[in-house]
């Protein structure tokens, strides 16, 4: 560069030499052209003269992670060369693998060299490794590296089943096949990426050129040739584009001042901008497929996903960047929708020779066993309870969460020894709250946690729960209030607007069946008080279908029909609640609200080193000094009994896997009242991002579905808690009388057809009567004629062919057949009810009119009858009739 016209570079090959070269490049203008140097740290978008004619290393990431969230491992340890190459992939590998929720749980870094230091490094590294739960190992670095890596693992196990190995595409042979036979005889089962190159015509007659011509006992050409040569063409055409130009006049020297520049004068050519922009525009299909430049570097397309089977990599898979998913056939990738029935890949033999994918993790080969903190309670023994063997001083466990637990590991598909450790001091005491026995993970004291132990979020911040295995809720537990006794509980069963719609509705009733009957029906008449009587004793006796009373109207029997069918249910309805309230055991609580605690200021009662502590003081807002700890039912009882006046409490707030253990025990005595708070049940606690979780929570599943088993680990335990389920249907309140909107459409009915029955016959009575009163009293006022209206319908009308035999004359008169006791009975009658109307008669005739027009009304209702008889052909005796007079 000091002594010739430099105006293009290709090369260098490393990335750790790309960096150094670039930096002159940028001095002399001069375009740095790599097809090798792959490391996301040298970017050409921090270096205006770099080119980089080959892909990326960061855009295979996505490839690996797509293969590593297909079999849903959830932590995988990376191992990769400490070098440029190697530590430049890394950060993105760490991000693709987050955005899968998958985990790094080791990084395994090797410093290469010349002397053995590489090779004890690489021993020492796998040796941590095997002592690891995770067995999906992502390897980053250069096949010379990567070859003595492959030779230890398969010497000391690792490349045998369980394990998955996942390479990128430095240690494909297809890009660098140094030692290939032995590289590839230590990699059988290994996964890799590599960049798919589409076999095309010009590669295919390239490749016989170049073993027939120009290396016939070459190895196959790899792909940093393909691109190596795709580089030549695109440089050769851009400086045909540039154009013949004088070259030796296309530079000048440059100095630098003070000697500043360790490599003294260097010339800076007039040319390599020139070729630099050119070379962003050149566009052709070369070798390695279509040649286009993005940010001046070649852009992927797709990625080979490959299996290392005998002595060759075999393509099982492929991964497009713009579709994103695996498929095993590329030209699915045409469709423009791709379903997960695309992810499919190519039969793989996986290390040690097997079609099962490995788990990714197991119990490390050493031998260690889960260390398990279990706590220790004097409380609800029944879910988890710690004795020690008096003679051996061996702790032994029992309890719904411990079987359940061990339930879980018999659904898991690999084994998992275990070691229970009670959370204890040395007085065997539980050594502290369950929060600070779930820290203790995070601690790395405990693998895990198993007890009644409950997922909330403060707690998933250090730890992973798995899925709950009990039912969830915070609730409150109250005293039972004694019922009191009530004398006038008759009235209980119907509201009191029920009452007097009722007592309204009788009424109503036998008004209008009284309107109906009065003119015609001799037993609904009589004195005052007596037709008053009559009102209420015949709609009141309907009520036990005690009526005597017979009914001769048709529209007196229509209303009694409907207000008979409303009187059967009000009764029915009537017996079966009032039978509710005095055989069904009443249970009211002591209290039902918490607001109604806190503003008493009674105490309130929680469970002993529990979270219900800060739910009462947080969420709840209780004054921490009305707060009181308990640890067993038996405390919650006598607490409970005492109340808040005598030194015990007036609720107590806990779990409602706990309240139905405690409710069980004493379900005559307390009872569940008030809102259901929100909480997650009982879990295992496990640290985080363990792969164990999603094993565990898959095989609690299985069991808590198998509700046989559930239900023989409850009442093995727990006893029969249904008992009280129902404790709520049996609570009674005012509100469980029976009310008038029950009813209304009853009422609706039976009113309706009462008034309209009342409104016809005051119709027809009024066409009836009206035209002769009017008529008769023209000259007289309004009120007068309603009178003569009301005189009218007191008048008796007995109707034709009745069972004593009379008829209704057309005046209205009483009409007898005569016989000589009815002419004297008759006359005498007449004569004591002249004495008594003519006093109360409004009109002032003298008796000679009166009788004139009486007898003149007889005779004509005399003649209407014979002729009506006679018409019908009755058999009728000699008759006389009278009718009554002075």
């Amino acid at each position: 560069m000091k002594d010739k016209d430099i105006h293009a570079i290709i090369g260098p090959e490393r990335s750790m030499q790309a960096k150094f070269v670039i930096s002159l490049g940028e001095k002399s203008r001069v375009p740095i052209i790599s097809f090798s140097a792959t490391s996301p740290s040298v970017s050409p978008t921090h270096n205006p003269f770099f080119i980089r004619t080959t892909q990326d290393d960061s855009s295979q990431v996505q490839a690996i992670a797509s293969i590593v969230q297909k079999y849903g491992w959830r932590e995988v340890v990376l191992i990769y060369e400490d070098t440029e190459y190697g530590n430049g992939l890394i950060p993105y590998l760490t991000d693709a693998f987050q955005h899968i929720n998958t985990q790094v749980s080791y990084r395994s870094v090797i410093s290469p060299s010349t002397n053995s230091n590489y090779q004890e490094q690489i021993a020492k590294e796998l040796s941590k490794i095997m002592a690891r739960e995770t067995r999906v190992l992502v390897v980053h670095m250069i096949a010379s590296l990567g070859s003595e890596l492959f030779r230890q693992a398969a010497e000391i196990g690792m490349m045998s089943e369980g394990f998955a190995w996942i390479i990128s595409d430095g240690l494909s042979t297809l890009l660098d096949p140094v030692s290939k036979d032995v590289t590839l005889s230590s990699m059988q089962g290994v996964l890799g990426v590599r960049p798919h190159v589409p076999m095309s015509k010009g590669l295919k007659d390239f490749k016989m050129r170049y073993f027939n011509t120009i290396r016939k006992n070459a190895n196959q050409i790899n792909l940093f040739g393909l691109w190596a040569y795709d580089t030549i063409w695109a440089l050769a055409r851009a400086v045909e584009s540039v154009g013949k130009m004088n070259i030796s006049s296309g530079s000048r020297k440059s100095v630098w001042k003070n000697g500043s520049e360790p490599f003294g004068l260097v010339r800076v050519s007039k040319l390599g901008p020139m070729l630099l922009e050119t070379l962003e525009r050149t566009k052709f299909k070369g070798l390695s497929g279509k040649f286009h430049l993005k940010g001046r570097q070649l852009q992927h397309v797709a990625y080979e996903i490959f299996n290392v089977i005998g002595k060759r990599e075999k393509v099982i898979g492929y991964w497009r960047a713009d579709k994103g998913t695996i498929s095993h056939d590329l030209a699915k990738y045409s469709s423009n929708t791709t379903s997960m029935k695309d992810e499919v890949l190519k039969a793989i033999a996986w290390p040690g020779l097997t079609r099962v994918p490995p788990k990714g993790w197991v119990i490390p080969l050493v031998g260690q066993k889960l260390k398990i903190g279990v706590p220790v309670t004097n409380g609800f023994k029944e879910f988890f309870q710690v004795k020690w063997d008096p003679r051996t001083d061996e702790p032994t466990f029992s309890g719904l969460s411990y079987d359940i637990f061990l339930a879980v590991l018999d659904k898991l598909p690999f084994a998992v020894p275990c070691e229970f450790i009670p959370y204890a001091n040395s007085s065997r005491e539980m050594l502290g709250t369950y929060n600070e026995l779930v820290y203790q993970i995070k601690l790395e004291k405990y693998d895990a946690v198993v007890g009644d132990v409950t997922i909330n979020a403060n707690r998933t911040s250090y730890v992973d729960f798995t899925l709950p295995y009990s039912e969830s809720g915070i609730s409150m537990v109250v005293k039972i209030k004694e019922e009191e006794k009530n004398i006038w509980i008759f009235l209980k069963p119907l509201s009191w607007d029920l009452w007097l719609t009722t007592g309204g509705a009788f009424i109503f009733t036998g008004f209008v069946v009284w309107v109906f009957e009065y003119r015609t029906n001799t037993e609904f008449r009589g004195p005052l008080n007596q037709q008053l009587g009559t009102v209420f004793w015949f709609s009141f006796s309907t009520l036990v279908f005690a009526h005597r009373e017979k009914v001769k109207n048709n529209w007196s029997r229509l209303v009694l029909i409907i207000w008979i069918f409303v009187v059967l249910i009000l009764t029915q309805s009537y017996t079966a609640s009032l039978a509710s309230m005095l055989t069904v055991q009443r249970l009211q609580p002591a209290v039902v609200d918490v607001n109604e605690l806190k503003r008493n200021g009674d105490f309130v009662g929680y469970s002993s080193n529990s979270f219900v502590r800060g739910f009462l003081i947080e969420q709840l807002n209780f004054n921490e000094s009305k707060l009181r700890p308990y640890s067993t039912p038996k405390e919650y009882h006598d607490a409970l009994s005492k109340g808040s006046k005598q030194g015990g409490v007036d609720a107590i707030f806990d779990e409602i896997p706990y309240i139905k253990l405690f409710l069980a025990r004493y379900c005559s005595q307390y009872t569940m009242v008030g809102p259901t708070y929100k909480s997650n049940g009982f879990g295992f606690a496990f640290p985080l991002g363990s792969p164990l979780v999603s094993y565990i929570s898959r095989a609690i599943l299985k069991v808590t579905e198998d509700h046989i088993k559930m239900r023989e680990l409850e009442q093995k335990y727990l006893g029969d808690t249904d008992s009280c389920q129902n404790q709520d249907s049996k609570f009674s309140s005012d509100g469980s009388s029976l009310n008038l909107y029950s009813f209304g459409g009853l009422f609706i009915i039976t009113g309706l057809a009462s008034g309209f029955s009342f409104l016809i016959f005051l119709v027809k009575f009024h066409r009836k009567h009206w035209p002769a009163v009017n008529a008769n009293h023209s000259e007289s006022s309004i009120w007068s004629r309603v009178a003569t209206m009301a005189k009218h319908f007191d008048n008796r009308v007995t109707p034709l062919h009745d069972s004593n035999n009379r008829t209704e004359s057309n005046a209205g008169a009483e009409v007898l057949p005569i016989n000589n006791s009815n002419f004297q009975n008759h006359s005498t009658r007449f004569s004591r009810d002249v004495e008594m109307g003519a006093s109360a008669n409004d009109e002032q005739e003298d008796n000679h009119n009166f009788q004139n027009h009486s007898m003149t009304s007889f005779s004509q209702d005399v003649e209407t009858t014979v002729i009506d008889e006679q018409e019908e052909n009755h058999s009728i005796d000699s008759r006389l009739f009278i009718y009554g007079g002075s």
